[in-house]
């Protein structure tokens, strides 16, 4: 065979094995689009890349979470799920490139994916039974049939057929290559990896005499090499017009599945918009005092002393942010001590005597300096007296469950100390968060708010379920994952203003931040300039003891590299620790600080 002959030939090849990728990821997209469309008969959580990312992130380990919270933030979500759709991608494309030879075994793997993804679906804690396994194997299904028709598209014509002696053809007898021929025989190139048939002995090609490389011309002809590259008749390639036509087809036909299936999802969550829409907050029986002139200092790079809501950090596991119905929703109140169960609806919360305080909440995973931490007027119920309706008593007076197991829609469970539930401070069921219903990403349409708690123990989102418990006889989501059972939140401070590296003129720089220590109260707050002494910041007004306050601190900056360090001291006089600890299992400690280069 010439030079050039070899090189059409591998040409021939690597746009064959490009096709076999390209049918790979064609099946894939098939396979997401069609599990999307089911999965809006279902609910959004049974689709496979969300069932996949929750298992995902119920098996990670607890280091591992850490480290994707410290460093993608919010986008953490984002970041698995692209994850999950490139790993999807390139188990398609290689997929495709088996299904080249074995149709039947790359179709199977794309059923065994599938099924990996309803097994994803079944075991979440919010699975609804089997039907959850409907979108990942419809999906597969679909993907798989796909898969194993395009790639039947890429078998060269001919392949498979039981020529003579010398030829690749389907079943010979024992010792010959794939081959029709006689025992021993190995066959000749052109076979289906090439364009073979089914020719004499010694024939490379197709259906020419001996010698011949061609197809159904005479000796020296080229035929087959023009059929392999235009998918014309009467050669030994596979047809490239009719599987772009297939395969563009089947891309167009997945791309309208999925389009209907986010349509029909986003349509399955318009009546629980519509319920947010439609509700008027009553105002609250007790409403929280006016913020005190002062407690907003107004710097420049200062967190507010109100977080907005679009601004408040959000830390969870629910890769699609669940959307309830207010009109349906219900919260069942049961368990040991409870003495009469309730099942209440939200327009009883909303008819019950509502208050309004300012709390800060702070997430676990926020380190020292972190920003999970933010500031919000909150309307709810008292939990304390609901509890107390049902007959439910603290421990501290003889009642039998110490711990209060909060239950979300999407499988959440958080366990609260039942003691800190009731010993005065304002827990909260909450339905409002600065004026307006519960924003959809921060637990519409109900969620605890407890004040002095990591919300990791006490901030359970889109709540439908409050069991009272014991801490010995059940452990709740994070402490199954080597967090604390008990986690009130730490004192810390941090210093919002000047950033890290920043590079402030000489003179006046004013430092700045924020301090909180959640139902204790901030006292103090000292910063320090290199090493030198502590000296106290400017406090501002004190809203309460449940929120954060501000401080301020003039420095006079002289040129050079200088490090600055704050730390705070809560109204029991515990002075924030220096002892650097990381988040798990009970929350950071130790003291921040940032580095600058004055000018």
């Amino acid at each position: 065979m010439t030079d050039d002959k070899k090189e059409a030939r591998a040409t021939r090849d690597r746009t064959r094995q490009a096709a076999g990728a390209v049918s790979g990821g064609v099946s894939g997209f098939a396979a997401l689009a069609v599990a999307e469309l089911v999965s809006a008969a279902v609910r959004p959580q049974a689709g496979p890349v969300i069932a996949v990312g929750g298992a995902a992130i119920d098996r990670t380990p607890t280091a591992v979470k850490d480290w994707a919270i410290r460093n993608f933030g919010t986008d953490d979500k984002l970041f698995l799920q692209l994850g999950i759709l490139a790993v999807l991608a390139l188990f398609a494309l290689a997929l495709g490139m088996v299904a080249l030879r074995f149709r039947r075994t790359g179709a199977t793997g794309v059923l065994l994916f599938g099924a990996v993804g309803a097994a994803a679906a079944l075991s979440r804690p919010d699975a609804q039974g089997p039907v959850d396994a409907l979108p990942s194997l419809v999906g597969a299904f679909v993907g798989a049939l796909v898969l194993y028709l395009l790639a039947g598209l890429l078998v060269p014509r001919g392949a498979g057929s039981g020529g003579p002696a010398g030829t690749r053809g389907a079943v010979g007898p024992i010792g010959a290559e794939d081959a029709g021929g006689p025992a021993g025989a190995k066959g000749v190139d052109g076979s289906a990896d090439d364009g073979g048939a089914g020719g004499p002995a010694g024939v490379e090609g197709a259906g020419g005499p001996a010698g011949v490389e061609g197809a159904s011309g005479p000796a020296g002809a080229e035929g087959a090499d023009r059929s392999a590259d235009d998918g014309g008749a009467g050669g030994s390639g596979w047809d490239r017009r009719r599987f772009v036509i297939a395969a563009s087809a089947a891309a167009a036909a997945s791309a309208g599945a999925g389009a209907l299936g986010r349509g029909l999802n986003g349509a399955n969550g318009r009546d629980a918009v519509a319920s947010r829409n439609r509700i008027v907050l009553p105002k609250p029986a007790s409403a929280a005092p006016a913020v005190p002139k002062g407690a907003g200092l107004r710097l420049p790079g200062v967190s507010p002393f109100l977080t907005p809501n679009d601004s408040f950090y959000r830390v969870d596991t629910a890769l699609v942010v669940p959307e309830v119905d207010a009109t349906s929703w219900e919260l069942r109140i049961h368990g040991k001590g409870v003495r009469r169960p309730r099942t209440l609806s939200f327009d009883e919360l909303l008819r019950r005597e509502l208050i309004e305080r300012d709390i800060t909440l702070t997430c676990v995973s926020n380190e020292v300096g972190g920003p999970y931490a933010g500031n919000a007027r909150w309307i709810g119920v008292r939990l304390a007296d609901l509890l107390v309706e049902c007959g439910v008593v603290p421990p501290s007076k003889g009642g039998p469950a110490d711990q209060l197991v909060a239950r979300s829609v999407d499988g959440m469970t958080l366990g609260t100390p039942v003691e800190d539930v009731m010993d005065g401070r304002d827990a909260l069921l909450a339905v409002g968060m600065n004026g307006e219903p519960l924003p959809f990403a921060h637990g519409f349409p109900v969620r605890m708010v407890v004040p002095g708690l990591y919300g990791f123990v006490s901030a359970c989102k889109w709540i439908e379920d409050l069991e009272l418990t014991t801490f010995d006889s059940y452990d709740a989501y994070w402490v199954k994952r080597g967090w604390a059972r008990r986690a009130p939140v730490k004192t810390q401070s941090r210093i919002d203003t000047p950033k890290p590296f920043a590079r402030p003129k000489s003179g006046t720089v004013m430092v700045a931040g924020v301090a909180w220590a959640q139902h204790r109260g901030i006292d103090k707050v000292e910063v320090r300039v290199d090493d030198g002494p502590w000296q106290p910041a400017r406090l501002a007004a004190e809203d309460s003891r449940d929120t954060w306050r501000q401080w301020s601190f003039p420095w006079e900056a002289t040129e050079g590299g200088h490090t600055l360090t704050v730390r705070a001291t809560d109204r029991t006089g515990r002075v924030q620790t220096e002892k650097r600890t990381r988040t798990v299992p009970d929350g950071a400690s130790g003291w921040h600080s940032v580095v600058v280069t004055v000018d």
